[in-house]
Formats: structure tokens, C-alpha cells, sequence
């Protein structure tokens, strides 16, 4: 099926909340880093997806993914 909204596309906000929802594993890769906080902004026009970490030494990051659907390739005649 061919999208027909893409900013956001339910793809992309479905996504969002997948990666949203693999906190506890991506938790258990970050040695010597705690995620702190998280926060999804699905309605933008390519969602976000922002981690608040603190490191070993306590120091803030934030870790902010974009995710972006590609607009469908046109048919070939």
C-alpha cells in the first residue's frame, strides 16, 4: 500500500514508539550509563524520540533520534 501522509506517517510514529518501548533493552547495552529519562514527540513532522542519560561521572547527554520515512519509490513503466 502506498503512503499517502507522510509528516508524520503512522509508519514513522509507530516506529517512534517501538524504539520508545525498547528502553529496558538499550538500558541493558549502555554500561556505565544510566537512561534517566525519556520523552516521544510523535506528532512532529518526523517524530522524536529523546533519551536523558547520565554517565559514570554523572554528567547529563541527551541522545536524540529522528526518524524518517522515505517517500515511496514512483513505479518504473
Amino acid at each position: 500500500m502506498k503512503t499517502q501522509h507522510y509528516n508524520p506517517s503512522p509508519l514513522e510514529q509507530t516506529f517512534a514508539e517501538a524504539i520508545l518501548a525498547l528502553k529496558t533493552q538499550i538500558q541493558e547495552q549502555l554500561t556505565g550509563t544510566k537512561i534517566t529519562g525519556t520523552k516521544a514527540v510523535l506528532d512532529a513532522d518526523n517524530p522524536l524520540v529523546h533519551f536523558e542519560l547520565e554517565d559514570a561521572e554523572g554528567d547529563q547527554h541527551e541522545i536524540v533520534i529522528k526518524v524518517i520515512q522515505r517517500i515511496d519509490d514512483p513505479p518504473e513503466d
